[in-house]
């Protein structure tokens, strides 16, 4: 599924007009007609409505749906903010039908001095002032008038966008000058600044209308954003061979666990065997040996010469990939040994956890890692690889020149985890949830990673499909157990499960 920019949504708006055909103001329409039927959907015709219109296109989305609620017998007050004493024209269109509409006046058009009107609890507010046109935070009257709105207790639903919030970069946004949405209805696609963490206080409930934009049109259009879903995911899924042994399956090394940290290689290598690789082999310190042996009989274990660190590279020449970093310490020795392992690996390679602790400290080794490397930061480790972010599009910015600098894959975990790839590209992930957020999650992820380079997948290929299942696992887990009681070892019981619901669909 594509995530368009602002500028790609106004291109993909003129498509649908000049090729369905369809004039500018039944698209307009058409979004407002979805509108009002989703919020007739959750609030009835007892609740008083008081409708702010800015004066673009998001604007005459707002007068359209004042009209169209005010026709199935809603209350409805309309302020049409005309300030500059210029409306798009399909605003002005709107604000012209909406006038002639027989009845009480509904609309009250702003030119100047603005006495906003009472709002309380119990009222709804339609937020359509600004749409994903905005390119600035808003200021002065507009401002005090978002300040007003949020400071009130009445429920507020945003057309399209949070009037204030920006469709990508917020990175210099005035973050008091937003509305906090209780609902947002979204037209057509997902926003990109949707999905990062810190607007989701903006957004409130998510609702994305179907609008009837051009198939057409976003098949055509180009994007660097995309969320994944099932659909793409099942295409991706290499299926078993009846002839397949564990020799045709992969082989995989995985490299972690200093003493006392024997359990974040038996999270990664018990949901390395539970993602189909045909072998497994563990290197770890001596210590750890009857701790994996009993907990993880499937697995070979390679015991590292030194009894409480990992300190010597292991040849990947048996080895159709490898997974280096959870649990291994930042010692001096164990750095150098990691660097040594990652330099020597001639199969595809998964750093995670404390190897990239380890090059945060160690900058110019970044250069040494091997083509097609696959890292997995969570945010802090994404700072502390490439400088402090000051909101999460500066991340994603920054973790896409890790992925160009490298010529490899950073998946940058959260919510909507990024997998983002050395072509610019972005894969969003829409599976998961925050009972996954617990110690040794991210092991799994690595385990599940490793499996799948092993049997051939490639490392793209492999990230979105690690990504995906590892959410899907997680949903089932919270599903079945609840969010508060999910620990990492449910989310590798419920593979099997994801595994075989994208499978055989």
């Amino acid at each position: 599924m594509k995530i368009f920019t602002s500028t790609q949504i106004k291109e993909l708006d003129k498509y649908t007009i000049e090729h369905e055909p369809i004039k500018s103001i039944d698209l307009m329409e058409r979004a407002a007609m979805a509108v009002t039927q989703a919020i007739m959907e959750r609030w009835d015709t007892l609740v008083p409505v008081v409708v702010f219109a800015g004066p673009g296109n998001n604007g005459g989305d707002a007068l359209a749906v004042a009209r169209l609620l005010a026709d199935r017998g809603y209350q409805v007050q309309t302020f049409l903010f005309n300030i500059s004493g210029h409306l798009s024209a399909d605003c002005a269109e709107n604000r012209k039908r909406l006038a002639d509409r027989k009845g009480r006046p509904l609309l009250t058009e702003v030119t100047q001095e603005f006495d906003p009107p009472r709002l309380e609890e119990g009222m709804l507010v339609v937020d359509g002032l600004f749409g994903s046109g905005l390119n600035k935070p808003l200021a002065g009257g507009f401002a005090s008038l978002v300040k007003y709105i949020n400071a009130s207790p009445a429920q507020v639903v945003s057309i399209d966008v949070p009037s204030g919030l920006m469709t990508e970069d917020n990175t210099y946004n005035v973050r008091a000058n937003i509305i906090k949405a209780d609902v947002t209805l979204t037209l057509g696609q997902q926003k990109l600044s949707f999905l990062f963490p810190e607007n989701q206080q903006f957004i409130g409930r998510l609702q994305i209308l179907d609008i009837g934009l051009s198939k057409e049109g976003i098949d055509t259009l180009e994007t660097q954003y995309t969320l994944t879903t099932e659909d793409d995911i099942r295409p991706l899924i290499h299926k078993r061979s009846p002839f397949a042994h564990k020799g045709t399956m992969g082989h995989a090394l995985f490299v972690g666990g200093s003493y006392g940290m024997a359990g974040a290689a038996v999270l990664a290598a018990r949901a390395c065997l539970r993602s189909g690789v045909g072998k497994l082999t563990v290197h770890t310190p001596r210590r750890n040996v009857p701790i994996l042996q009993v907990a993880v009989p499937e697995a070979v274990i390679h015991p590292d010469r030194e009894e409480t660190t990992f300190s010597e590279a292991v040849s990947t020449d048996d080895f159709q990939a490898v997974g280096i970093g959870p649990g291994i310490g930042t010692t001096e020795q164990t750095s150098i040994a990691m660097i040594a392992q990652l330099r020597r690996a001639n199969c595809p390679a998964v750093a995670d956890a404390d190897a990239l602790n380890i090059l945060s400290t160690r900058h110019a080794w970044l250069m040494q890692l091997p083509k097609g490397i696959i890292l997995t930061p969570h945010p802090k480790e994404l700072d502390r690889l490439e400088g402090q972010c000051v909101d999460s599009f500066e991340r994603l910015t920054k973790a896409l020149v890790l992925a160009e600098k490298v010529q490899g894959y950073v998946v940058l975990k959260g919510h909507h985890t990024a997998v983002c790839m050395p072509d610019g590209h972005v894969a969003f992930n829409t599976t998961g949830n925050a009972g996954m957020a617990t110690a040794g999650s991210g092991d799994v992820l690595t385990g599940i990673l490793i499996a799948l380079l092993a049997r051939g997948y490639h490392q793209r290929e492999a990230c979105m499909t690690a990504v995906y299942l590892h959410g899907l696992a997680g949903d089932m887990a919270a599903a079945e157990l609840g969010e508060e009681s999910v620990i990492a070892s449910d989310i590798i019981d419920f593979l099997p499960k994801a595994f075989k619901l994208v499978s055989e669909k």
